[in-house]
């Protein structure tokens, strides 16, 4: 009890005047009496605010489920369509490297046809070099009689 409430205890209940047999006022039950219906209504509203809180919080579960189906919806797509993307992503260099691819086999015909061309022209001189080698008689070297005998040794 503080002191207020002790020295409200003294003060007079009437009017000032002749001596009047009184109660003290209680200011504790005065007071209660003032906030209950204050506080009966505080109630209600606490547990309005309980509910809503409950229903936001459903709510906001049901946002969480319905985003994580969402991405799993979207990663699921995203990994039907990869191949597809990386397809095209993929197709610049590609055609690039079979362009590439292209030249480096013409490049090469090119020089597989100067080497044709040049072995075409070069093959007859070496034909007749070679069947004028083969042709030519062989010294026998061993003996140093260089008689010239044909192939295996016979006159």
């Amino acid at each position: 009890m503080s002191l207020r409430d002790f020295l409200e205890r003294f003060r007079p209940t009437g009017t000032p005047g002749a001596a009047a047999v009184g109660v003290p006022a209680d200011r504790t039950a005065e007071r209660a009496a003032e906030l209950e219906p204050a506080l009966a209504r505080l109630t209600d509203v606490q547990r309005e605010a309980a509910r809503i809180r409950a229903a936001a919080d459903e709510a906001a579960e049901a946002l969480r489920r319905d985003a994580a189906l969402e991405a799993a919806r979207v990663v699921a797509d995203a990994r039907e369509r990869a191949p597809e993307v990386r397809r095209q992503a993929a197709a610049p260099a590609l055609a690039d490297a079979r362009r590439e691819a292209a030249e480096m086999r013409a490049a090469g015909e090119r020089a597989a046809e100067a080497v044709r061309e040049r072995a075409r022209e070069r093959l007859p001189g070496l034909v007749n070099r070679t069947v004028a080698e083969a042709l030519r008689p062989i010294t026998n070297t061993s003996t140093g009689t260089g008689t010239g005998t044909g192939i295996g040794g016979t006159p």
